[in-house]
């Protein structure tokens, strides 16, 4: 679902501009023109919360380590439970 001033056109235009990306170079560029230092500082430590969620640490465990919520926690936890993409691009599956 999108808002009025965001079509499916522009999410798309944005999608293909990010699989264009060949480098962490670019990527870096890219991110850095796209967000805020917090944003990308936030999405970094989603990342590694999912990692150690696929490692099979706790959650105790992860926010001992990573400054994330519980709120935000939870909903990667069901990221990474359900398959979506932290499990695709992160490899592995999730312990049980």
């Amino acid at each position: 679902m999108t808002s009025k001033k965001v079509t499916e056109e522009m999410l798309r235009e944005l999608y293909q501009l990010i699989v264009s990306v060949e480098s962490e170079e670019d990527c870096s560029l890219l991110l850095n023109d796209l967000c805020t230092f917090k944003e990308i500082e936030q999405m970094a430590l989603r990342v590694r919360a999912a990692k150690l969620l696929l490692e099979g640490k706790t959650y105790l465990q992860i926010m001992e380590q990573v400054d994330v919520s519980s709120a935000t926690l939870s909903r990667i936890s069901r990221c990474v439970q359900y398959g979506g993409g932290y499990t695709k691009f992160l490899g592995g599956s999730p312990e049980e």
